[in-house]
């Protein structure tokens, strides 16, 4: 009996991965460019501003610090910060939700109008309160008749540090959740869980550490805004100057050593902003790729 034989098949081997191995020369010297770049736009101008501070000794920068002026700063950065992020908190969690969860009308508008303080200069952002809210502005003689200031007070250096940092929060966790999906969410409601309990245990674990990242982002911008900030402050001294607009008084004063201790104060801030954020993109990268 004759044996019929199925054509050959011919499985061709898969090519192996080309890896392509720069020189070491090149390699070595692109680390050496980063870490010249590093050292000269980042380390050495840290360095300095501490080594300004400390110049004239501890008691020196420790006075600095106290100066009614400066803790008055202090205060004022603190205050905005600690209103400023909740409600930036609380707004990218409930823009993040919507545009990740559900369809509806103008929901490309809202993603946009989330994005414009990115492409407003702070400037522009702080005058466009003061030419809505001032004196002279469209609301100004209702707010004066009411004996309401926001211009040139603290309501109005919130307002202008919420504008220009409120895409942090949002655009941190938009991302994050939609590649997350909304298998969980849609089990969870299946078996018969609220909304609160479905957003509490399982969307907020899920976007913990992209949240705090955006936070510890929102926080550092909220300290060091100047620009925004300048604009609507009108740089009354032991008032409404927050840490930036305070370092600046003080080197047009000529008074370095205050100037640089208190500039270091949000160097700090910056420092530690940097190992968070490294921290934080390490987790967040975690939470992205898990299915």
């Amino acid at each position: 009996m004759a044996q019929v034989l199925s054509p050959a098949v011919s499985i061709r081997p898969k090519p192996a991965r080309f890896i392509r191995q720069d020189p070491p020369l090149v390699r070595w010297g692109l680390v050496l460019l980063a870490v010249l770049a590093m050292g000269l736009f980042v380390v050495m101008p840290l360095a300095a501003v501490f080594v300004q501070a400390f110049e004239k000794g501890g008691a020196a920068y420790l006075a600095a610090i106290r100066e009614p002026d400066s803790m008055s700063a202090i205060e004022l950065s603190l205050l905005t910060m600690c209103v400023v992020v909740p409600l930036n908190t609380v707004f990218g969690v409930a823009a993040a939700w919507a545009i990740t969860k559900f369809d509806f009308k103008g929901k490309s508008a809202l993603i946009t109008l989330i994005d414009i303080p990115f492409g407003v200069s702070p400037v522009i952002s702080g005058l466009i309160y003061v030419l809505t809210l001032g004196s002279r502005g469209w609301f100004g003689p209702w707010l004066d008749d009411h004996n309401i200031h926001i211009v040139f007070a603290v309501p109005g250096i919130i307002l202008a540090t919420t504008f220009v940092t409120f895409p942090f929060v949002a655009r941190e966790l938009i991302p994050l959740m939609e590649s997350q999906g909304s298998d969980e969410e849609e089990a969870a409601m299946v078996l018969g869980a609220s909304g609160w309990q479905m957003f509490r245990r399982i969307t907020l674990p899920n976007i913990r550490w992209g949240l705090l990242f955006g936070a510890v982002l929102c926080t550092a911008r909220a300290l060091g805004e100047f620009g925004a900030v300048s604009v609507v402050s009108g740089h009354i001294r032991g008032q409404t100057n927050t840490l930036p607009l305070q370092v600046e008084i003080l080197y047009n004063d000529y008074k370095y050593a205050g100037a640089f201790a208190v500039a270091s104060l949000l160097s700090v801030v910056a420092v530690i902003t940097l190992v968070l954020k490294q921290i934080l993109e390490r987790r967040t990268s975690d939470e992205r790729s898990t299915p």
